[in-house]
């Protein structure tokens, strides 16, 4: 028997990931648990599967993928979080802005237009 892996996307309601469990044939998929192996034709539908069921257009609800490239998936997801920046590394400086409030004599003069005005055509 095929199987392959699932697992319910991580919760980031900035991107519409807000489904925390999913229950399909008696599976209870809870976000937090991680990887389910499940058989391809459970695999197949939970790959339809949309984060609100009544909208099409809704990010989809699992990430469905071979071993392999779950372990890759998994590898990736590692890396992004150390992806955190160390004193020793080449860090360029964080401009602050100018404390006060902004007004249009701060603002620089926009170029002369040469242009003689158009009159209207009536």
């Amino acid at each position: 028997m095929e199987t392959m892996l699932v697992r319910l996307k991580p919760l980031d309601p900035r991107r519409g990931h807000v489904l925390r469990r999913y229950t399909y044939q008696g599976i209870k998929f809870h976000e937090e648990r991680g990887w389910y192996r499940v058989a391809k034709a459970v695999a197949d539908y939970l790959r339809s599967v949309h984060q609100q069921p009544a909208d099409p257009h809704s990010p989809l609800a699992f990430d469905v993928c071979t071993e392999e490239e779950a372990r890759t998936a998994e590898a990736k997801e590692k890396e992004a979080q150390n992806a955190r920046k160390t004193a020793a590394d080449d860090i360029k400086l964080s401009v602050a802005r100018p404390a006060g409030a902004v007004t249009t004599s701060d603002l620089p003069e926009a170029p002369k237009d040469d242009r003689k005005p158009r009159k209207d055509r009536g």
